[in-house]
């Protein structure tokens, strides 16, 4: 039971912190339950071949037979995924900045925030590890334009647009990571119709990582909805009007100043994340947090509440009406 008062429409970030470190039961239980240890956890050499052994060569032979019929967007897409995760050391910094998480801005702290971020974020960075090594031996992909696209990335950092809101950020990390797991999912199936059984394996793994990490932050959210259900409300509705930018949003460059925009129409074209499925996320998302069934919002949140309830079905309307470009090149792939 909280022990916070109810507050006010206008209460400000100083309630916003308050009920931060009300939920850190919560975050401290995610740790302990949603959190695998390094010891028991998959890692990326289970999945790729084995040079420690005397068949080593024959089984990167296997692996580049296997990946010679995936087509070139599934590939360019695999790419686009792998770049997104390489990107952690900005995710995790971004986490640490975000009021009411790090305030005593100490990375080896025991906070429960710090230790979830620390613990999510060394998950994560096992997915580009894999994706990074497994395209590197199909020997498809132009690894060195790929590796410019990465460090272009992280050089130009991270910005959510959620402001260091503390609740933009627990929106914003739901609805990623929902987004993230789907286009695993959907590369993953891509990749077993082309006979890769063994990426998607990898793909159904990494997917189910994005899905425990959604869980963890769905919860959290959802805690905050029943503390301080006006002030959430306001920050869902901020979120969605800004829109839910994607991490690798700012790969771009003066060279190739719509790269993130040829990339996302390839996502589209092939079904892999789509406008219907950012729809289809805010529709999950809306009926996780019972968005509809909140009682006594004040003015503001209840237009807010409203507003929410009916985006997804403004989203497929748009979705309806987009039509992917017949042909898109990426400089990713090998010639």
């Amino acid at each position: 039971m909280s022990t916070l008062t109810t507050p006010t429409i206008s209460s400000g970030l100083q309630y916003k912190l308050e009920v931060m470190k009300e939920i850190e039961p919560i975050v401290s239980e995610a740790v302990e339950s949603i959190l695998v240890d390094a010891e028991t956890c998959w890692q990326p050499t289970d999945f790729l071949p084995d040079m420690k052994s005397e068949d080593a060569f024959d089984q990167i032979r296997s692996l580049k037979t296997r990946s010679a019929g995936i087509p070139d967007e599934v590939m360019v897409s695999l790419v686009g995924n792998m770049i997104t995760e390489e990107a952690l050391p900005s995710y995790q910094t971004y986490f640490n900045l975000v009021h009411g998480v790090n305030e005593e801005r100490n990375l080896t702290s025991d906070n429960p925030f710090v230790s979830w971020s620390r613990g999510w974020t060394a998950e994560e960075n096992r997915h580009g590890d894999l994706l990074n090594k497994y395209l590197y031996l199909t020997g498809r992909v132009d690894m060195r334009q790929v590796e410019i696209v990465i460090q272009r990335l992280i050089t130009n950092g991270f910005d959510p647009k959620t402001e260091a809101c503390p609740y933009g950020t627990m929106i914003y990390t739901s609805f990623q990571e929902r987004a993230t797991k789907i286009s695993h999912v959907n590369t993953g199936k891509l990749a077993e119709k082309a006979g890769d059984t063994v990426l998607s394996r990898i793909c159904k793994t990494i997917a189910g990582d994005e899905a425990r990490h959604e869980k963890a932050y769905k919860s959290f959210m959802q805690r905050i909805f029943e503390i301080d259900p006006n002030g959430a409300m306001l920050s869902f509705e901020t979120m969605m009007r800004t829109q839910i930018v994607m991490p690798a949003v700012n790969i771009d460059s003066d060279k190739e100043p719509d790269l993130f925009e040829r990339f996302s129409g390839i996502t589209q074209k092939i079904g892999i994340y789509t406008m219907f499925d950012y729809a289809r996320i805010i529709e999950h998302l809306v009926e996780t947090w019972k968005i509809e069934s909140i009682t006594g919002l004040e003015g503001q949140a209840a237009k807010a509440q409203e507003y929410l309830c009916k985006l997804s079905q403004r989203y497929i309307r748009v979705a309806e009406r987009i039509r992917a470009p017949e042909s898109i090149t990426l400089s990713w792939l090998s010639t």
